[in-house]
């Protein structure tokens, strides 16, 4: 993740409105978080907020967050906030691709995360390459030659490290989440 060096209280302030309503819209406009609710009168979608039981379960494991589709967005909205969704998304990729049966597409996906978040000026819609080291880096360039489910094992678990220790700490004292 990347942090602004000097952020002060009003632009923190305008930072947590603009970091609410990219979150709304995210949450209104995305197919990630739940199911938006329509109802036959009016073709008009509503969200359904999680309980604040459910946020709750949030902070008691990092698991309970990223298994919520709810939390799952919140999440990504207020990682984006800090210009760091690349881990993620990257984590997501590796989710669905660990579940890939077919060995052509396998391969054709392994290409494609190496491409999009590791590789030297990755073409992600993402500002950053994922924050691993070199050696998982070339790691990972030499499974993808033959791709395996598990060829992304060690890095996934690298920015799954990151997210918990670093990102997820700071969401949980988010105001946005605080509200909730």
């Amino acid at each position: 993740c990347v942090q602004p060096l000097a952020w002060s209280r009003a632009s923190c302030s305008h930072g947590l409105k603009d970091w609410k309503a990219r979150l709304s819209y995210f949450l209104q406009n995305s197919s990630t978080p739940g199911k938006p609710k329509t109802s036959k009168k009016s073709k008009q979608q509503t969200f359904i907020k999680p309980s604040p039981e459910e946020a709750q379960l949030w902070s008691e494991a990092f698991d309970e967050l990223l298994a919520s589709k709810y939390g799952l967005a919140a999440f990504r909205a207020f990682l984006k906030s800090e210009f760091c969704e690349e881990n993620i998304e990257f984590w997501l990729a590796c989710e669905d691709f660990k579940k890939t049966k077919s060995p052509q597409k396998l391969s054709s996906k392994a290409r494609k995360i190496y491409t999009d978040f590791i590789e030297k000026g990755s073409s992600k819609r993402v500002l950053f390459q994922i924050n691993i080291d070199f050696q998982t880096k070339t790691l990972i360039a030499q499974n993808i030659q033959e791709a395996t489910s598990g060829c992304f094992t060690t890095a996934q678990k690298r920015v799954y490290s990151l997210m918990e220790n670093n990102a997820y700490p700071r969401f949980l004292e988010s105001e946005f989440y605080q509200d909730l």
